[in-house]
């Protein structure tokens, strides 16, 4: 429930999805950094299974190179159990299964 709203579906394909994060409204924003709201690294975790519709139970790897914005389209790209995210072209996270 606390991703409900948080974003919508652009486009998808089986290894890549592009989402519209909503605006800095959305609950998730006003509870981290509220005076600068950014997306909470957790969330990144939890799109990814939501779009991919896989269960992570396990992370060996993340790294989280740039913040995420309200009204940011990020590119969730998915190779077997790498996965980096994308925002205007640019990779601002990654993660290993």
């Amino acid at each position: 429930m606390l991703l409900d709203g948080l974003y919508e579906v652009l486009e998808k394909s089986q290894n890549k999805v592009v989402v519209k994060l909503n605006n800095k409204n959305h609950p998730i924003f006003k509870a981290h950094f509220p005076t600068q709201p950014i997306l909470p690294g957790f969330t990144y975790f939890d799109i990814a299974s939501q779009i991919f519709d896989i269960n992570i139970t396990n992370i060996k790897k993340s790294k989280f190179l740039k913040p995420a914005l309200p009204d940011q389209i990020l590119v969730f790209e998915r190779s077997n159990n790498k996965f980096k995210i994308l925002s205007n072209n640019e990779q601002i996270a990654n993660f290993v299964l």
